[in-house]
């Protein structure tokens, strides 16, 4: 019961947690066309071995749950990168000493940040055609990335990060 419960909270969190997704696409694509999908191979995605297979599961679920199927012989390949970096501070404190007097001026003055930094994750996501068009698709994913997460919460990260991905595609075009 207190595992289902960390799960469903840490899926709620996540859920609610800033996930920033930019996607783009070939104009012209006709999305219909492509059922079946596969991987690059060899694929280096610059994630540790168990968060690779937690985001290739998620990816996979996502992927069926919208009628596509891992192929051997796939309509379109799969490339993942991923960046890890660390965001400014926001938070400073500053502490000034100056002081003047017949025309002469001086001043000392130091920035200490408040706060730990925080870590984000780059997620990018291609879909390539090495047949037709190459490139057709592609999300860029940007969130909060916590390197001590217990595997659950991770695994729940990674679900929602591939709901949001997944959540523009196929694209609707504009009209």
């Amino acid at each position: 019961m207190k595992k289902g419960l960390l799960i469903v909270l840490s899926i709620f969190i996540f859920s609610c947690a800033s996930v920033q997704v930019n996607y783009d696409y070939e104009r012209g694509t006709d999305f219909s066309v492509y059922k079946t999908y596969n991987y690059y191979e060899p694929m280096t995605m610059g994630l540790s071995e168990l968060d690779a297979k937690r985001f290739l599961d998620a990816l996979d679920a996502g992927l069926q749950a919208k009628g596509m199927h891992l192929s051997d012989t796939p309509d379109f390949l799969i490339n993942i990168k991923s960046n890890q970096y660390q965001e400014h501070q926001k938070s400073n404190v500053g502490v000034g000493v100056g002081g003047s007097g017949r025309n002469v001026g001086g001043g000392i003055s130091i920035g200490i940040p408040v706060g730990q930094a925080s870590i984000s994750r780059e997620l990018i996501v291609e879909f390539i055609d090495d047949q037709k068009t190459g490139l057709f698709w592609q999300a860029v994913s940007a969130s909060k990335y916590q390197p001590n997460a217990k595997p659950e919460v991770r695994a729940a990260q990674f679900d929602a990060i591939v709901a949001k991905i997944l959540s523009e595609y196929p694209p609707v075009p504009k009209k």
